[in-house]
C-alpha cells in the first residue's frame, strides 16, 4: 500500500513519465491565451463600441475557458501514468476521450472558478495588457488633458447591453443545463460553462450599476443608517473585538491559500479521474445527520428552494470541496496535509528560483526587463504548473490507490 509519505516521490515519478505532454499543453495554452489578450485588446478600439465591448467580454470568456481546457488536458495526459486508471482498465473499464471528460468537467470548473473568484487575474491580464499595448495613447490622451479608453474595455459597456447580453445568456445557460442534466451527448456541458462565464461577464456593469443605484437610496433610509452607527458602536466598545478581527483578517488569507485552493483543483482533479460529488448527501453520508437530507427532500417544494436560494454561494464554493476533503480523508489525513505542504512548498519556491535567477542574470538596464523577464516568468510558471498537476495527480493515484486496496474505491461516492 501507498504511503502518503511517498506523494513528493510520486509526483515527481509522475511529472517525468508525462513531461512531453505536459510541456506541450502548458505552452500552447500560453500561445493561445497571449493571442486571445492581445485580441482582446485590439478589439475593443474603433466603431460600434458597445459591439466591441460585448467582443471583449466574449474573448475574456474564452480566455478562461483555455485555461479550463489546458488545465484539463494537463491532468489528461497523466491518466496513463497513473496506478488507479490503469486499475480500472484491468478491471475492464474502457479509458474516455478526453472531449468527453472535457465536457464532464466543464459545468463544475465554471461553478468552482468563479465561486473562487479565480477570474479576476484573467480580467488584470487583460487590463495589464491594454495599459502596456496602448501606453503612448494613454500618456498622449494625459498630456493633453484628453479622455482616453485605454484600460476600460471591461468596465465601459453600457448597463442596458450588458443587461440584455445578460438576459440572452440567461435563457441559454438554462437551456444547455437541462440538455446536460437530460445526460445529451454533444458539447452541451463545455456549452453550459461558456454561458455561465458569459452570463457573469455580461452582466456585470448592469449589475454593478444596478448595486450602486440601490447602495445610494440605502445609505439616505434611516434604518441602514442606525445600523451602521451600531456596528461602528460595537467594533469601539467589544473587548478583544479589534484583536480577533486582525487575527483572522492576518491568518485567512494564509487558510485559503495553503488549504482551500488546493482543494479547489483536486476537485478539479476529481472531476477529471471520475470521483467528483457536489451533494450534501454525499458528504454528510453514514453520519447522523444524513437523516436531516431526507426530511429536506420530503419537505414542501417551497421549503426545498427557499433552502437552495439561502445556502446556494455557499454550497457552490464550499461544499464540493467538503466532499474532496472527506474523500482525501478517507486515505489518511497524512496524505491531505502533505498535498497542502507540498502545494504551497512549490509556489514558494517557484517564486525564489525566479528571483535567484534573475539576480543571478545581473543587473540590466531597466528596459532591459521587459523582453528579458517574460521568457524568465514563462519557465517558472511551466515548472510550477507541471509540478502542480504532477501533484494533483499523484495525491489523487495515492488515495484511490490506498482506498481501492482498503475495498472502498474512491469512484463509489
Amino acid at each position: 500500500m501507498p504511503s502518503p509519505y511517498s506523494l513528493p516521490l510520486h509526483t515527481l515519478r509522475l511529472a517525468g513519465k508525462c513531461a512531453l505532454p505536459l510541456i506541450f499543453w502548458f505552452a500552447a495554452g500560453q500561445l493561445a491565451r497571449f493571442l486571445l489578450l492581445y485580441g482582446a485588446t485590439e478589439v475593443a478600439y474603433g466603431d460600434f463600441q458597445q459591439v466591441r465591448l460585448v467582443a471583449v467580454m466574449t474573448l475574456l470568456t474564452c480566455i478562461i475557458l483555455t485555461a479550463m481546457t489546458v488545465t484539463t488536458g494537463m491532468l489528461y495526459s497523466l491518466r496513463g501514468a497513473m496506478w488507479e486508471m490503469r486499475a480500472r482498465v484491468d478491471e475492464g473499464e474502457a479509458q474516455e476521450r478526453f472531449f468527453r471528460v472535457l465536457d464532464r468537467v466543464a459545468p463544475a470548473f465554471a461553478v468552482l472558478y468563479l465561486a473562487w473568484g479565480f477570474q479576476t487575474e484573467d480580467a488584470r491580464d487583460v487590463y495589464q495588457m491594454d495599459m502596456f499595448h496602448h501606453f503612448y495613447d494613454q500618456l498622449d490622451a494625459s498630456w493633453f488633458g484628453e479622455d482616453s479608453q485605454v484600460g476600460r474595455g471591461l468596465i465601459d459597456l453600457d448597463w442596458r447591453v450588458s443587461l440584455g447580453a445578460m438576459a440572452v445568456m440567461f435563457g441559454l445557460k438554462w437551456l444547455f443545463a437541462k440538455f446536460v442534466e437530460q445526460g445529451k451527448g454533444g458539447f452541451y456541458g463545455f456549452l453550459a460553462a461558456f454561458s455561465e462565464f458569459a452570463f457573469v461577464f455580461y452582466g456585470l456593469n448592469a449589475t454593478v450599476f444596478i448595486a450602486d443605484a440601490r447602495s445610494e437610496w440605502l445609505e439616505h433610509r434611516n434604518v441602514v443608517a442606525g445600523t451602521q452607527e451600531l456596528w461602528a458602536e460595537a467594533q469601539k466598545n467589544v473587548p478583544l473585538w479589534d484583536a480577533v478581527t486582525k487575527f483572522f483578517g492576518d491568518v485567512w488569507p494564509y487558510f485559503l491559500d495553503a488549504i482551500a485552493v488546493p482543494l479547489a483543483w483536486i476537485t478539479v482533479a476529481m472531476l477529471v479521474f471520475g470521483s467528483y460529488s457536489d451533494e450534501a448527501r454525499t458528504l454528510l453520508k453514514g453520519t447522523r445527520l444524513e437523516k436531516s437530507v431526507d426530511r429536506l427532500e420530503e419537505s414542501h417544494d417551497i421549503t426545498q428552494k427557499s433552502f437552495d436560494q439561502l445556502t446556494g454561494g455557499f454550497r457552490d464554493r464550499w461544499l464540493p470541496l467538503a466532499n474532496s476533503l472527506r474523500m482525501a480523508f478517507r486515505s489518511g489525513a497524512p496524505l491531505f496535509g502533505m498535498m497542502c505542504l507540498c502545494y504551497v512548498t512549490i509556489s514558494v519556491t517557484g517564486q525564489y528560483a525566479e528571483r535567484g535567477l534573475m539576480t543571478l542574470i545581473g543587473a540590466q538596464e531597466e528596459y532591459a526587463w521587459a523582453f528579458m523577464g517574460p521568457p524568465v516568468t514563462f519557465v517558472r510558471d511551466m515548472i510550477v504548473t507541471v509540478l502542480t498537476m504532477s501533484l494533483l495527480a499523484a495525491a489523487y493515484d495515492i488515495a484511490a490507490t490506498r482506498a481501492r486496496l482498503n475495498g472502498e474505491p474512491l469512484n463509489d461516492v
